[in-house]
């Protein structure tokens, strides 16, 4: 388990080095560190490079278990919270074009980093052999969004399905069920550590079909974006291996 958990750490804290450094591609904050809105934040490159770098050492400290790798996780975590609070909630409720009520894709952005916040707090815990409950939370909502996303825009990702498998439809469909009661069992504590597992192979094979291909054949898309797309989801894998290494009740469901 000790392993797995370096493996996580490591996968998780080199998406948050990418993620910081890309800003510096893109010279812009990246849409799910902060949401349009305030628009000033985006005219001043300096916001979005001093917070590239902040996030690129935490990245470093939390994939290295350097020097204070649990406080920064902790920190880590609670500033994508404040980010989720102070620009996404207010942009998503008061300023997108699109209506939260209405267009699932309003809440990507804020899932996002409400997954990276948890990722943090799943990472601080697996320092301190103390896992902080919101981390998973956290994480597995957007795991649960990703999963309705596969019902909602059905046509767009199962144009994404290598043709090999064949039946897109049927595999779209079993992705996204398998997506939604990920996350529901990882929040409940039901059967966790095989499902957070589980959970993490199927990630980690979303890596290789569909997002490496992407970023092989579009490398310079939106600056690298897909390249980046496809480490991010090696920093989900990450998460999903450390809640389930360091999860104390192994294949037990909670009463």
């Amino acid at each position: 388990m000790k392993q797995l958990i370096k493996t996580g750490r490591f996968l998780y804290g080199f998406g948050i080095f990418v993620v910081g450094m890309h800003q510096f591609t893109i010279r812009d904050f990246r849409p799910e560190i902060l949401s349009p809105f305030p628009a000033w934040a985006h005219t001043y490159l300096v916001f979005s490079m001093i917070t590239g770098i902040a996030l690129a050492v935490a990245g470093i400290a939390i994939a290295s278990a350097g020097f204070y790798a649990e406080r920064i996780s902790i920190l880590l975590g609670y500033f994508f919270l404040t980010m989720i609070i102070t620009s996404h909630l207010p942009y998503i409720l008061f300023f997108s074009p699109v209506k939260p009520t209405t267009h699932l894709e309003a809440w990507f952005g804020a899932g996002e980093a409400l997954a990276y916040s948890g990722g943090a707090f799943v990472m601080a815990g697996s320092f301190s052999g103390k896992p902080i409950p919101a981390g998973r939370i956290f994480f597995s909502i957007l795991i649960i969004l990703f999963g309705f996303s596969h019902f909602v825009f059905t046509d767009a990702v199962s144009a994404m399905i290598p043709g090999f498998f064949g039946f897109p439809l049927f595999w779209t469909y079993l992705a996204g069920t398998a997506l939604i009661l990920s996350g529901i069992a990882i929040i409940f504590k039901v059967w966790i550590r095989t499902v957070a597992l589980l959970l993490a192979i199927l990630l980690l094979l979303f890596f290789i079909f569909f997002h490496l291909p992407d970023a092989m054949h579009n490398p310079s898309a939106g600056h690298g974006n897909e390249i980046v797309r496809a480490i991010i989801a090696l920093l989900f894998c990450g998460i999903a291996l450390v809640i389930a290494a360091t999860d104390k009740h192994k294949n037990r469901p909670s009463p």
